[in-house]
């Protein structure tokens, strides 16, 4: 049985590579702990979420959010409806908003970024140096986290 500082770096190491796009079935492999205590980790610490906002690029959201003003416009157009046409300041003024937090998230996404390469870097000097410990790494990430979650109030 795994005492609870090993089971603390194996959960951290998991949420390295779940980051990077690893399956919860190949992180068990790699860490020796089952494919369940992967998927409760993941679940209990909302790492799905994270790594979904590491995985869109700005202009994606941009390019989303554009392609659905589109649509709007389109429907306000067709329809030649007075309460339609009325509603469209309202709908523009919501859309700018939502821009404006795209920026922020986009922010975001990006110092992720720079945290998962920096934690792959990490990760691969550990091989080699002595001084970067499972400790090291998870003080690393949790002020990394605690940096993100801060800014991340949208």
């Amino acid at each position: 049985m795994a005492t609870k500082k090993e089971l603390e770096a194996k959960k951290e190491l998991a949420r390295m590579y779940y980051m990077q796009g690893e399956t919860q079935k190949a992180i068990a492999s790699k860490i020796e702990v089952s494919e369940q205590s992967v998927g409760k980790w993941a679940e209990k610490e909302g790492w799905a979420a994270k790594r979904a906002g590491v995985n869109i690029t700005r202009p994606e959201l941009v390019n989303k959010s554009l392609m659905a003003l589109n649509k709007i416009l389109d429907q306000v157009h067709e329809s030649n409806d007075i309460e339609l046409i009325a509603a469209l300041p309202d709908k523009l003024a919501k859309f700018a908003s939502a821009i404006e937090k795209l920026d922020r998230k986009a922010n975001i996404v990006s110092a992720i970024d720079v945290f998962m390469s920096f934690s792959k870097w990490i990760q691969r000097l550990s091989a080699a140096d002595g001084e970067i410990t499972a400790d090291f790494i998870k003080n690393l990430n949790r002020y990394q986290d605690a940096y993100i979650n801060e800014h991340i109030k949208i």
